[in-house]
């Protein structure tokens, strides 16, 4: 048995692979690109506030003194 998951992702419009040739892009594909990296990096950006803050609240509990 396999799992779907287990299978390489196809290529589609929403998928990015850092390093790829952007040359056959249009500037409309390519602002598009740009707009979905743009939305990932505030996506990490605020799991990262996230974790910090879960961190910090963490740390106030567990502190003597």
């Amino acid at each position: 048995m396999f799992n779907d998951d287990d299978l390489p992702r196809k290529p589609g419009k929403d998928t990015i692979t850092p390093g790829e040739d952007l040359s056959a892009l249009s500037l409309d594909d390519l602002a598009e690109r740009r707009a979905l990296i743009e939305a990932e990096i505030a996506r990490i950006d605020a799991m990262v506030e996230h974790k910090r803050k879960g961190h910090a609240a963490a740390e106030s509990v567990f502190r003597t003194g």
